[in-house]
Parts: C-alpha cells; structure tokens; sequence
C-alpha cells in the first residue's frame, strides 16, 4: 500500500502498530526503515513509550554500531543498510510480516535497492508479504503503478495554520548576519522555541558562534542538531527545556524526527547535496537548493503545537522555480557501493534491475569502472555469480563507501 500523509499526521508511530495489530505475531515482526539513525532510535522509544514498555520489548531499533532488540520484538525501527545486511543473511524475510518504509520522499539510493529487493522477494517467494510506502510529501500514485496498483490511503492530520514569509537575504549582507537577525526579530515577535534549518554541520557551528552574546543576553540555548550528534547530545534536544531553545539543524529535522515545543522556522533553503561529479569521479557534497517539497517540510515543522511562523531566507520567486520534488539518489550518486551490494547479493545487472526510478547506463558502468579499479570484481564474468571474486566479498561485508573498504583492507598488511 501507499500512504500519503501530513507532516502532523503521526505516521511514524500509528501506523506500525496498526499493521501489528492487523497482522498479530504469527506473521512475524514489522519493520520500519527510517532513512536515518537518530530518526530510527527516536520512533522506537516513542512507539515504545506509547505502548507502555522500555525500548527493546514490544519496539526495538536496529541501526548501525548499535541495536535494542530482544526475541520479544514486535515492531523493528531500522535503517535501510541494515535491510539490505538483513537481506544478505535471510533472503527470504523469514520472521517479517510487513515492512514499511518510511519518509521515502527522501530516496536515499540504499532505500530504492531495499525497496525493489523486498518487492522481488514478494512477487517471487512472498506473496504474504506486506509493504507499505509511506511519505508526507511524495506524489504515491508513481509508486502505487510500480508496485503493481496497489491502494493508495490518504491521512491528512490536523495542522495549525503556519503563515509562510519570506525574507531574502540583501547581497550586501553575510548569510550568517542575515541569519542572525532573522532570528532575533522572530525571537521578538514570537512564544516558544526556534528552529533553524542550515545546510551543514560547519554552518551549525559557525551561527552557533555567532549566537554567543544574544544567548546570553537572552538566556537561550542554542543546541545544535545534526546525524552524528552524539546520542545523549540528541535527547538533550528532543526533550523539554526549562530555557527557550534555538535549535540549528540540518536536514535531519526535516521528516520523521520531531522536535518539541518548536512555534517558528527559519529556513535558509539549502542542503549539502550528495552528487557524483563524473569529470573528476567524486563524490562531493554541494550546497545546492532545497525543493519545495523539502521546504514545505521544515514549514510544517512549526504546526504541530499551535499556530506557527515560518520564515524563508529566499523569495517566493526562487522557491517557485525550485524543483517540485528532490532528485532520487540514485540518478546523482557513485553508484559503485549499489553495484557491489547487487553482486553480493547475486542480483545480476544493475542496468535491468527492477529500480523505482532507474539510474543512467552511463552511471552505472561508472560505477562498474570504480569496482574494477579496486579489483573487487572480474569484468569477464559480468552480472553472472562469478562476477565478484573474493577480494570484492570482503569490500561488500564492510559497511562503508567501496574506496573506503579498499583502504580498511590495504591497512592490514600497511
């Protein structure tokens, strides 16, 4: 199935025990992929406190270097490399009744793979198995026609009215001091805590700095939030403040991952973007603009408790031409990390692979290239079972970028 749903309407923590409910244990457990880890320990100990017990029994999470699990988990809050890893050891899904996958606006390329290798085994072994695509902002009929016209639910929640400004930043002007006194006026003119959506982590910390004084003028606490926050850093966050709280996150705030007491928005409207640049063959990270999907979605962070401000540090002109929707990953990434798994998994050619959105040929013989050039595979026997000798097996058991695999292994012997 597909499900459309409003950033307020509690996906995330209503639907999975729904389905768990519906299916009971015989069927085994759910699991929920969240693109992210800091999300995927946030939904469990929410679905966890919601069903009245400690994380690991009746919802555990599964991220990488770290997992609350027991024999008694019902509902499984994972990220898509764990999936795919899942995938390598049981082929099958034995013990999975359902997996849903959340926030897939966000098309991560690992979630496309996972996406298409769990509608394979469905249509191939798994009749009975149940796959739910969930997001707040995506067009689902596109996923619905590909997963063969399955039903399509629409939840659009209850929002508070969240009025959108804008506020171009004057070229005269350094994009922090703009952003600075965006965030002074809007401390003025509303209650409640701020959030602030910058593109990077050096970004975070440089407002941070920036901050100083009017943090302690104003008795603030200016928190940053970002993927590799340490985890008691994360709850400091996501938990009530005695101090008004001025959060500087990336996107990671942007989807499954609520922060509480939030009555305003500044956005700049950029992102690092993950993009393979095929001249130089590497893979950067731009900032580039956000589309409006994306920024529709930091708006409506700021609607759940009570009406809300968003203000956008760009023109309603630029937020028009952006794209409708983010790129999947797929069509911008090295692909080398996907080609690999797909030989791992003996999955054959990337190039007729069942994707969602299917990559360039171009694309993926690049990433074909990088793999020969790591030795990790033998281009004579190209998508058949012998296509990835053993140097490559060990790459594909590392869980980082192949190049970084490669590295792992020379340091062994340097």
């Amino acid at each position: 199935a597909g499900v459309r749903a409003s950033p307020v309407a509690a996906k995330t923590t209503r639907i999975p025990p729904a389905v768990e409910r519906a299916l009971g244990p015989a069927k085994g457990q759910i699991w929920m992929i969240e693109p992210r880890r800091m999300a995927a320990r946030t939904a469990a100990r929410r679905l966890a406190r919601e069903h009245g017990s400690t994380v690991g029994h009746y919802a555990g999470y599964r991220v990488r270097f770290d997992h609350k699990v027991t024999r008694d988990t019902r509902v499984v809050v994972a990220t898509q490399g764990i999936l795919l890893r899942h995938l390598q050891s049981n082929p099958l899904l034995e013990g999975v009744g359902a997996v849903i996958f959340d926030e897939f606006q966000e098309r991560q390329r690992d979630v496309d793979l996972a996406l298409a290798m769990v509608s394979q085994v469905r249509k191939t072994l798994r009749e009975d198995l149940k796959i739910i695509v969930m997001s707040a902002t995506l067009d689902p009929m596109p996923i619905s026609e590909w997963l063969g016209s399955c039903p399509v639910i629409d939840c659009p929640g209850r929002q508070y009215p969240v009025e959108v400004k804008y506020s171009p930043i004057p070229h005269r002007h350094r994009d922090d001091e703009h952003v600075v006194q965006a965030i002074e006026k809007t401390l003025s003119r509303s209650t409640g805590d701020l959030l602030v959506f910058l593109p990077g982590v050096g970004e975070i910390f440089g407002l941070q700095r920036a901050l100083t004084s009017l943090a302690k003028r104003e008795s603030l606490a200016v928190l940053p939030l970002y993927g590799d926050l340490d985890p008691l850093a994360q709850d400091q966050v996501l938990q009530p403040n005695h101090q008004r709280k001025v959060v500087l996150s990336t996107n990671v705030a942007e989807t499954s991952l609520t922060v509480p007491g939030i009555h305003a928005v500044i956005d700049t409207g950029t992102a690092r973007i993950s993009r393979f640049n095929r001249r130089t063959k590497v893979q950067r990270l731009p900032i580039e603009p956000i589309s409006q999907a994306s920024a529709d979605q930091r708006s409506g962070r700021c609607g759940r408790l009570g009406p809300g401000v968003a203000i956008r540090l760009y023109d309603e002109a630029g937020f028009l031409d952006r794209p409708e929707f983010t790129e999947p990953e797929v069509q911008r990434t090295n692909l080398a990390s996907v080609v690999l798994r797909m030989a791992s998994l003996g999955l054959g050619d990337a190039e007729s692979f069942p994707f969602v959105d299917p990559p360039e040929a171009r694309a993926i013989r690049d990433g074909v290239t990088l793999l020969e050039e790591l030795d990790a595979i033998d281009p004579r026997h190209i998508g058949t079972d012998q296509w990835l000798n053993e140097l490559g097996t060990e790459l594909a058991a590392i869980p980082v970028d192949p190049k970084l695999a490669r590295m792992l292994l020379e340091a062994q012997d340097h």
